[in-house]
């Protein structure tokens, strides 16, 4: 079973006092990779100290103890050292994504008009679409520029103090910040190691964006809590190769990594097409976590079936669960891999078991308590719905256990209800798009909507032929036989047109918004 608590002298040790323990010894800290090439940019952990000092001194400089500061950067190594430096100096890091399309702008303005940050820490070449978006451009700070500091001391902080502010992909007109205070990223740290028996050896690999709480966690965090290394690329060289991803783990023996559900769809279609993977041996991967709720057993599959040629073991896949009010970590599959249960519904996978929290089934939904739970939300007092009184945290996700062992049914926001049944929407997805060889995987949304004739359900559907009639006859075929369900409204897309949240999930709240929204029962 695993272990009950957090230790406490995990619980009251900040992460920079681990960052300082790391810089005592000359090695490898953070590799970030680019391409064409690949290039690597390495720095070791004495490096890095002296890089975070310098950004610690000039936070000092122009902001007081308790401000916020906004992390607007590349994902590069300048990120990396802009949030630990936050932290060093004593300041509250806002970790966000760079103003790219219309949609990332409106959430991030929102963010920034919700945190109200006293300064900006900022990709140099960003510094001019940036300046636009802060109310105070006086205080935009260029993160290259900031040269080392070998002195500058850390701050002393209180654990229950306020690290930093996890924005979730929320809604644009009124963004939740999760408050992630110093002892929650300690804890978090700790619990998402648990599992996989990490250790300085490790090797954390991936790609997923800092600003969201799986990247920060598991390619930052992590690896100062562990002193291990870190190597990362950005999330748009993952889309343009996924194979990358797949190399990269081949050449770091011991790798940990993480991905949302549909990362292991597009790298398990970019397998079957290539053919430059035959010197890969991943036989070494530690765990492949993947965090996408609920994740489907097509998917572990396929993505099994994909790589196994390749060494990869089957229980090197771990299905886990988490959010951000959370600090990310819930669940996770142990050293058994990943469990594929049939139920009435269909096959569901196991997201495992809590490490250092509790757990508990109220109604049908998922509650966790422990010392990684957010404080509430940025500027609300009251903790609302969402944070109870004695320490629970509604994840607002259904599910339940079996054999030990937790599974996420669905979303409750998201449940359809029609005539008195319950329809989960993934289950819907599921059937469109095995309805057609024409509908991508992972772009797939299905919600429920409401005219004169009640509530029903829609569709949007990527698709590589939009205009053919034989895909919407199919899809509307498929879901009638399934589920009994006829489709009130359909919606047959280019792939790249399906709304996505920050982390790269589907999202089915804009979908709704943008379709049903604009055409009420048209479709």
């Amino acid at each position: 079973m695993p272990p009950a608590e957090v230790p406490e002298e995990v619980l009251t040790t900040p992460l920079t006092d681990f960052l300082l323990r790391n810089a005592a010894v000359d090695r490898p800290a953070f590799t970030c990779r680019t391409f064409p090439g690949p290039v690597d940019d390495t720095l070791t952990w004495p490096q890095l100290l002296g890089r975070v000092c310098g950004v610690a001194r000039e936070l000092r400089r122009t902001t007081k103890p308790g401000d916020r500061v906004a992390i607007i950067a590349r994902q590069d190594l300048g990120y990396v050292v802009a949030f630990l430096g936050t932290l060093y100096a004593g300041r509250v890091a806002v970790p966000l994504s760079v103003p790219t399309g219309r949609t990332h702008r409106a959430r991030l303005e929102s963010a920034l008009a919700d945190a109200t940050p006293a300064a900006a820490l900022v990709s140099k070449n960003l510094l001019e679409s940036v300046a636009s978006l802060v109310s105070r451009p006086d205080v935009l700070l260029a993160v290259d520029d900031i040269g080392p500091d070998d002195t500058e001391p850390p701050a002393e902080v209180v654990m229950s103090d306020p690290a930093y502010l996890q924005y979730t992909s929320g809604s644009t007109r009124r963004p939740a910040g999760a408050v992630i205070s110093h002892r929650a990223l300690v804890a978090s740290c700790w619990q998402s190691t648990r599992p996989y028996h990490a250790d300085a050896e490790s090797r954390l690999v991936g790609w997923v964006p800092f600003f969201h709480d799986m990247g920060l966690i598991l390619l930052v965090g992590v690896p100062v809590f562990l002193g291990a290394r870190s190597v990362f690329f950005t999330p748009m060289e993952f889309v343009r190769d996924p194979l990358r991803w797949i190399r990269l783990l081949a050449e770091h023996p011991g790798a940990i990594t993480a991905a949302p559900n549909f990362a292991f769809d597009l790298a398990a279609e970019a397998a079957e097409a290539a053919e430059e993977l035959a010197d890969v041996d991943l036989s070494h991967v530690n765990a492949v976590l993947n965090g996408s709720e609920p994740i489907r057993a097509a998917s572990v599959d396929a993505f099994d079936r994909a790589f196994a040629p390749f060494g990869l073991p089957r229980a090197a896949h771990k299905p886990c669960y988490g959010l951000a009010e959370a600090t990310v970590f819930v669940a996770s599959a142990g050293d058994e891999g990943p469990t594929v249960t049939k139920f009435d519904r269909g096959e569901l996978v196991s997201v495992g078991r809590p490490y250092g929290q509790r757990l508990r089934i109220v109604d049908n939904e998922i509650w966790v308590a422990g010392p990684n739970i957010a404080d509430g939300y940025w500027g609300r007092p009251d903790r609302g719905e969402t944070f109870t009184e004695d320490g629970w945290l509604r994840t607002g996700d259904l599910g339940f256990v079996h054999d030990g062992l937790l599974y996420v049914a669905g979303r409750l926001k998201d449940l359809i209800i029609v005539d008195g049944r319950n329809h989960y929407p993934q289950d819907v997805e599921a059937t469109v798009e095995a309805a057609h060889p024409a509908i991508r995987a992972g772009r797939v949304a299905a919600f429920a909507v409401e005219d004169g004739h009640g509530e029903g359900v829609a569709v949007v559907a990527g698709c590589a032929t939009p205009d053919d009639e034989t895909v919407e006859t199919a899809v509307r075929r498929a879901v009638s036989a399934g589920h009994d369900l006829p489709l009130r409204a359909l919606w047959l897309v280019r792939p790249g047109a399906v709304p996505r949240t920050s982390s790269g999930k589907v999202s089915r709240a804009a979908a709704r918004d943008r379709w049903w929204g604009e055409n009420g029962r048209h479709g």
